[in-house]
């Protein structure tokens, strides 16, 4: 167990990243309030934004050379207006990088919402938010290969981690490191307590990086947006 800081090395650009990827040296960050895909340099200046038809976007990754998404609302969008393409049943959703069309999706596996997605040798990891769950999704097929309990209070972002993955809790501020083929818990962060929420998470040079959407709003909040890195 570490207590850790963090640090903020930008201005975050995007309104609520609620999500995030590094891919090389961009960060792909998905945006709740627009759903719209923005794609920073490493100094935080956004490079282009990609409009998907991703509704209430909770999380992403990058594999097989697309953007993958959570929609993670069985109630449509609760930061934007409702659109005539919206999809309102939770699922995880593939998209084309460039020009942000919808390849394919498929539901959540319990039915209920998801924030963590992390592409992993062909298959993807996935947050089951109702039944607190880590399941590991065939890239191709959908079907669950794997799946472990993760007691925590609001599952978020997800980053691998050689043997382990990591994910955040956004209520209690927390990242735990689970061992992947056993659900074993082998490592946990502390956050400070006036820190962020980490909603979104990712890895770059073994440097976890977090997003704070701020949203939804909720007392304690710090009232604005932010993008950074976890250090000692």
């Amino acid at each position: 167990m570490l207590n850790k800081q963090v640090s903020a090395p930008f201005k975050c650009p995007v309104r609520m990243p609620n999500g995030l990827q590094w891919v090389d040296d961009e960060l792909f960050v998905v945006d709740q309030l627009t759903d719209d895909v923005f794609v920073l340099n490493e100094v935080g200046t956004i490079q282009r934004v990609i409009t998907t038809e991703t509704v209430n976007g909770s999380g992403i990754t990058f594999g097989d050379g697309a953007i993958w998404t959570a929609c993670n609302s069985n109630k449509g969008a609760s930061a934007r207006p409702g659109r005539p393409t919206d999809h309102n049943t939770a699922n995880i959703r593939k998209v084309d990088a460039v020009t942000g069309e919808t390849i394919d999706y498929f539901p959540t596996p319990d039915g209920g919402g998801v924030h963590g997605l992390e592409w992993d040798f062909g298959n993807i990891w996935v947050t089951e938010t109702a039944s607190k769950k880590l399941a590991l999704i065939d890239g191709k097929t959908y079907k669950i290969l794997l799946e472990f309990s993760c007691e925590l209070n609001v599952l978020h972002g997800l980053a691998t981690d050689g043997e382990g993955i990591w994910c955040a809790d956004r209520g209690d501020k927390i990242v735990v490191k689970y061992e992947k083929t056993t659900g074993k818990e082998m490592d946990r962060i502390i956050l400070p307590k006036d820190g962020p929420d980490p909603h979104g998470l990712s890895i770059k040079d073994g440097v976890l990086w977090y997003s704070d959407a701020d949203f939804p709003v909720a007392e304690g909040m710090r009232g604005y947006p932010e993008i950074g890195m976890i250090v000692d």
